[in-house]
Formats: C-alpha cells, sequence, structure tokens
C-alpha cells in the first residue's frame, strides 16, 4: 500500500467529477473530539496537493479555510466534505464531529462513506463513544483502519496504542488489529523524549523518513533489522490468517517465503471487505515541510485497500407506495437514486444539500422527484415534490467548485433545493423511489424556548421549520396541554449550537424557559357537586340547576359521563349541554390548573326553566358542580412516568441503578448483553428525566445510552404535589 509510492507524485490535488465509479473512494473519519481528526483532514489535503504550504488554495490563491478560525469551529459540530485527488483517485474525506451531541452528523457520513478511518489520540487512548461506533460499523461490516495522533506528546506509545486498540477492537481476534508501520525515531531530546521522524514499512522492510518535509525512501541498516522482524512476522501471519487461499498459511508455516505483492494484494482484500484492520501513525508537517508524517501511506491505504463504490451494498429502495424495487449498486446509467445526507443554509446561495449519488447520475438543471418520509414526529412533514436540480459543486471549505455531473458513488453539492431535507431521496420524475431511512438517534434532552420579542415572534416559526429541515436529530414540539414550543435535543452543546443558529442564521433570538411537564388531576374517590347557575337581569334570565356524582376510574379510562336523570328533571336537549361544560372544565383543572382524567361523572338530578334555560346555562352549571364536586374530595396529581431503558458497560451499573433510584425510579430489572454492557429497564418520573441526557452521559464517561417512552400518569408523592398547587396558586 504506502510502501509502494517511492515519492510524492505531485497531484494538483483539486478533485473534480468523476468518470468512473472504481476511481471514487468515500472514507469517514471517525474519533473523538480532540483526537485530530480535522487536523489529520488539513494534513492529507495538503500531501495531496489541495493546499500549498501557506495553507491557500492552488487554483487562484484564496485563503483557505483552514485557516479560518470560525470555520475550524463550525466544522467541529457538524459534517463536513473535503474531496482531494490521489494518484488519479478522488477520495471524499468526510469529517465527522468528536462530540456526543452530533452523532447524527457522524451517522450520516456513515451512511455517505463506504470505509471508515478510526482517529485515536496517543495520548488520550480509545474512549467509550468510540467503541460504540466501531460496533455499529462492524454490524454492517464497514471496512476501517486505525490512525494513531499526537506521537509529538512526551508520554505518547505507539506500541501501546497498538496493544489498547487491539483490545478495544479486537474482541474477536486481536490479530487482525495490526500495525503496517512503525515510528522511527529521532535522537531524544533534553526531556528524554525521541520524535518521531519516520516510518518503517514492515511488509517491505523500507524506511520512510519526514524528517525533512519530504518522504525520502530508504533501507534499515544491519542493526534495525532485528528490530523489524518481530512485528513483521506477526503482520504476516495476520494477512495471511485472513487470506482468501486457504493453502498459503500451510505454505508459509513450512517455510516458504510468500512473495511480496501476493501479501499486499491479500491485505487490501482483508481490509477491503472489513476482515482486517491495519494501525498507521500519522502527524501535521512542519511549519513550511510538504508531507506531513504517514499521510502518503494513509492516502495509499485509502486508494488501494478501502473497497470501491462497486462494493458497497445499496440501501433498501421502494416506490412511493411501499413496493421494494431492486437497484443495481453504482450503476451509472441506471434509475436516479441519491440521498441527501446533510443540509445547509449558506448565507449566500441559500440551502445546499450535501448528495451520495447512490444510482445513475445527477445532472444540473434537470427535475427530479424528492421524497421525504418516516419523521413526521420530529416536525418534518412528509412530502413528495418535484424540484429542479441547481447548480453541482464539490466543496472545499467555503469554496463551492462547479462540477458537470455526479455519478453513482460520489458526492457533490445540489445549490436551491427548496424542499429537500437531510435524509431525503432525489429520484427520476418519471420514477419516484424512496430510500430506507437511517437510524436517526432520539433528541430527549428537552428545551423549552419563547420568542424574546413581537418580532422575533413573526420569524420564529420559519426560523424552527428551517432548523429542523437542516438537523433531522432534533426535535419540534408544539405541546399542547403545556402550550410550550419545545425544540428536543440531544445535548447540551446540540442546544447552544441550535439556539445560535437560530440568531445568526436567521435572527430570531429566543429566551429558555422552564420545561413543563404535562400534568393530570383525578379524582381520589367518589364526590358529589351541585352546580347552580341562576341570573336575573332584565329580558331572559338564566337558570340552571344540575346535580352529578363523580367517582374514580383506572388509568387510561379518561372522562365517563352517564346520564340517569328520570323524570324529566334536566330536559333532553340539556343534557349534552351539561356534559359539554363538564368536558370543559376537565380540560382547565379542578386543583391546579391541569387535565382532569380517569373520572366517571354521573348526572343525577337538575332542574330547569321554561324561559331562562339554555344550552349557556347548563354548559356554566355543569362546569360548577364538577368545581364543586373537586371542592369537597381529595384531588391527586398524576405525572407522568416514563418506561427507561439504559444500556450501560458493566463497570456503570451500580452508578447508573443507585442514580435511578435517586430519581424515584422503580428499577424492573437488567440483562446481560454482548461486549461487557448491561441493559437496565427502569419505570421513572417525567419530573426526574428532563436532564438525565446529559447527566447519564457524565456517569458513564459518555458510555452509555437510554431510550424512553411514555408509560401512564400515576399520583405523585403528596409533598411534591402540594408544593406544585401551591407555586400553581402564587402564578393565578
Amino acid at each position: 500500500m504506502g510502501d509502494k509510492v517511492k515519492e510524492h507524485p505531485g497531484a494538483a490535488g483539486r478533485a473534480m467529477a468523476a468518470d468512473h465509479p472504481a476511481s471514487v473512494r468515500n472514507v469517514v473519519l471517525v474519533g473523538h473530539s480532540g483526537s485530530g481528526k480535522t487536523t489529520l483532514v488539513e494534513a492529507l489535503a495538503l500531501t495531496a496537493g489541495a493546499v500549498n504550504r501557506a495553507g491557500r488554495v492552488e487554483d487562484g490563491g484564496t485563503v483557505s479555510d483552514y485557516d479560518d478560525i470560525e470555520h475550524r469551529q463550525q466544522r467541529s459540530v457538524q459534517l463536513s466534505l473535503v474531496p482531494v485527488e490521489w494518484n488519479g483517485f478522488k477520495i471524499n474525506i468526510l469529517d465527522t464531529p468528536g462530540y456526543a451531541d452530533f452523532v447524527g452528523e457522524l451517522r450520516a457520513g456513515l451512511r455517505a462513506a463506504d470505509a471508515a478511518l478510526f482517529v485515536v489520540s496517543a495520548s488520550d487512548g480509545v474512549d467509550g463513544s468510540t467503541r460504540m461506533v466501531w460496533e455499529e460499523c462492524a454490524a454492517v461490516g464497514m471496512p476501517r483502519a486505525i490512525v494513531v495522533t499526537h506521537l509529538e506528546a512526551a508520554r505518547a506509545d505507539f506500541q501501546e496504542m497498538t496493544r489498547v486498540c487491539a483490545e478495544a477492537f479486537g474482541a474477536d481476534d486481536p490479530d487482525a488489529v495490526l500495525p503496517l508501520y512503525t515510528p522511527l525515531y529521532g535522537p531524544q531530546g533534553p526531556d528524554g523524549h525521541a520524535p518521531v521522524t519516520g516510518l518503517v514499512g514492515l511488509l517491505t522492510q523500507k524506511l520512510f523518513d519526514y524528517s525533512t518535509g519530504e518522504r525520502k525512501e530508504s533501507e534499515p541498516g544491519p542493526d534495525q533489522l532485528p528490530d523489524i522482524e518481530d512485528a513483521r512476522n506477526r503482520l504476516i501471519e495476520g494477512i495471511i490468517a485472513e487470506s482468501e487461499d486457504e493453502t498459503l498459511m500451510d505454505r508459509y508455516l513450512g517455510g516458504e517465503q510468500i512473495d511480496l505483492k501476493t501479501l499486499i494484494e491479500d491485505l487490501e482484500r482483508a481490509v477491503a471487505r472489513g476482515a482486517f484492520f491495519p494501525v498507521l501513525a500519522a502527524a501535521p508537517a512542519a511549519d513550511g515541510a510538504r508531507q506531513g508524517l504517514g499521510t502518503v501511506e494513509l492516502l495509499e491505504l485509502v486508494t488501494g485497500g478501502f473497497p470501491t463504490p462497486f462494493e458497497h451494498p445499496t440501501p433498501g429502495v421502494t416506490t412511493i407506495d411501499g413496493e421494494p424495487r431492486e437497484i443495481k449498486a453504482c450503476d451509472t446509467g441506471g434509475p436516479l437514486v441519491a440521498e441527501v445526507v446533510k443540509t445547509a443554509s449558506d448565507p449566500y446561495v441559500g440551502r445546499v444539500s450535501l448528495v451520495r449519488v447512490f444510482s445513475g447520475t445527477l445532472r444540473p438543471d434537470e427535475t427530479v422527484h424528492v421524497s421525504g418520509h418516516g419523521l413526521a414526529d420530529r416536525g418534518h412533514e412528509d412530502h413528495d415534490v418535484d424540484e429542479k436540480i441547481g447548480a453541482l459543486s464539490t466543496p472545499f471549505g467555503k469554496q463551492q467548485r462547479p462540477v458537470t455531473h455526479v455519478i453513482a458513488g460520489d458526492l457533490a453539492c445540489v445549490a436551491k433545493l427548496g424542499r429537500a431535507e437531510t435524509g431525503d431521496t432525489l429520484s427520476g420524475r418519471d420514477d419516484p423511489l424512496l430510500m430506507e431511512p437511517w437510524e436517526m438517534p432520539d433528541p430527549l434532552l428537552p428545551l423549552a424556548i419563547e420568542a424574546h420579542s413581537k418580532a422575533d415572534e413573526d420569524k420564529l416559526s420559519q426560523g424552527l421549520s428551517r432548523l429542523v429541515a437542516e438537523d433531522p436529530t432534533m426535535r419540534l414540539e408544539q405541546n399542547q396541554d403545556t402550550h410550550q414550543v419545545v425544540l428536543w435535543c440531544l445535548g447540551e452543546a446540540h442546544a447552544d449550537v441550535a439556539l445560535e443558529r437560530l440568531r445568526s442564521r436567521y435572527g430570531v433570538q429566543v429566551d429558555v424557559v422552564p420545561h413543563k411537564v404535562s400534568l393530570r388531576e383525578t379524582f381520589a374517590g367518589r364526590s358529589a357537586g351541585r352546580g347552580r347557575h341562576v341570573k336575573q337581569s332584565g329580558g331572559h334570565g338564566q337558570f340552571a340547576i344540575c346535580e352529578i356524582e363523580v367517582e374514580p376510574l383506572p388509568g387510561g379510562s379518561g372522562i365517563e359521563f352517564v346520564d340517569k336523570v328520570v323524570g324529566g328533571a334536566v330536559p333532553r336537549q340539556f343534557i349534552p349541554s351539561v356534559e359539554k361544560g363538564i368536558r370543559a372544565q376537565a380540560v382547565k383543572g379542578v386543583a391546579a390548573g391541569y387535565q382532569l382524567v380517569d373520572v366517571r361523572v354521573t348526572l343525577l338530578d337538575g332542574k330547569a326553566h321554561s324561559v331562562d334555560s339554555s344550552d349557556a346555562a347548563f354548559q356554566t352549571a355543569g362546569a360548577l358542580a364538577l368545581r364543586e364536586a373537586a371542592a369537597d374530595a381529595k384531588i391527586h396529581l398524576l405525572e407522568p412516568v416514563a418506561e427507561v431503558s439504559v444500556l450501560v458497560g458493566d463497570d456503570y451499573v451500580g452508578a447508573v441503578m443507585s442514580d435511578l433510584s435517586g430519581r424515584r425510579g422503580r428499577v424492573l430489572g437488567t440483562e446481560q448483553t454482548s461486549g461487557g454492557r448491561t441493559l437496565i429497564k427502569a419505570e421513572v418520573p417525567e419530573f426526574e428525566i428532563g436532564r438525565y441526557a446529559v447527566d447519564l452521559r457524565s456517569l458513564s464517561h459518555g458510555t452509555a445510552r437510554f431510550s424512553r417512552s411514555y408509560a401512564r400518569h400515576e399520583p405523585m408523592p403528596p409533598q411534591i404535589a402540594e408544593r406544585i398547587r401551591e407555586q400553581a396558586g402564587q402564578a393565578s
């Protein structure tokens, strides 16, 4: 792979439209925040010739966005695409955020890519969230490689990090996680730290020196060969173990020298099918240098060892009506099937959609069908519309380089798709299709907001709709019970970014207010009430009297109305009026202003007047009767209880269960799962888990995930209910 390159070929690095899927590589960079992903992208772009030593884009000499601090901050929380060219291959590098709050951007990158580079810091190790992403990739068979960064750190140890990676990522087969290169160290400094100046190619037994800023190849000295031998033998055995040639291991163990060409071909095949996971090292170029350590080796691994788009299975495709449709993988002449993997708003060109084409060829100015389904619960309308494709371009930072077409297997940006949202499918106008959506994480942190001013209120609705169109991991809720506008986010950083985008992109200033939980009220026991509405004020008066009995019902019964009036005490035409008044009062509540539920109201008796009785009068009397019955009864406040499932590493089970108990939770049971994790199921009042998404992350060091679903409403503890009643009384 990297060993096959003798010198940097001087590629222009300017990645334009690809002409054949075999010349495209789509790779996503994965790693926790601070692992060095973005710095690595810049180093790869520099080595590939996309930027020069001064950090300027070669075509035109304008300053690259990679020197723009504000743009770097934006890229740290969103998916970004950097296409480069190397040895005739177009490499689409997808840089993903390392923050757990932006896992939606990570999932989009995984969807668009054909292989993943896991970036691991030698000074920080492998965190729990990175392990979880590795497992996601393993579940779909995505090819992976590991890049160790921050080797310049004082206590960095490449060999130790390789062992840690094998332990973290090679649970089934540690010998499938092995280094292709080992570091070459310079002389020790005064602090005893020896800098990494190059790499040793274990297969070719070549030295690659980067100390001058240019990759130079040389032969190892006799004193260096013994240090290479053990690692080389283990690598060869690991490659042969994954070889499709079953005779190779016997030949090797029999003493036969396997030729280098066979080993490299077997290695590339094993990497491409996700059976072998090479470990490499990388570092950015020094000031004025042309190449960063290990970048040539990485580019060669990507082009030689990672799969082509032909090998990426096409996600499920159906017609708009749900009929399965067979789509040939990466057929440039087939029906158009493309997916919007990211939506962004540009202040100059409007909405820009990053699109991965899975079948067919996308061209400017053609009309396509845009299909979006399945996210109505997150504030996204289902839609089927025709839209005209605007300009096609390939991005580099904030620049957009026009392209004439985008073939199957490639990625590009599409301008001015007014209705297309992240996750939507683009297909032929005459052959509309729909792709199976990728799994979106469920936003579980509520953010209640209000417009800051009347001017903001006028713009709030449009700003929110644009915000959720860009980010399907965000859910917009208009709560009918609490009358709050709630943005459900993945965490505090996610919420902060949402507020900042509302302000800076859409000019909407909002205030964050306490999130209200939807409570209910019910009767604790049987009670009776009399509603008397009698008024005389000249002309027709108002006369209505009704007597009711109220009794509690099981949870989930709602309001049941029973008519037991005899002898026409309440005329038949006014009985529905009594019920209407009772139900209206139930919605308003009878104790603390929360909706009354789970009671049977029986109308027993009443009185009417031949002239002054009316529909409105009996509605009022019904409401008064219900309030009187409540005044003489004990009213329970009901709080919503959620069924919570927490998947957590075994090391944190005790802490999580203790925390759930402290939240008035009831643990229903635990279940061992794979990977040394436990699934905890519990019921917890929603009052207690408003910030659980944040607290659980802190408690488990980012290794746990949870889901929640509404179970039922049940009575609150008396002391908490009393406090809420007092607050309701003060507010009124």
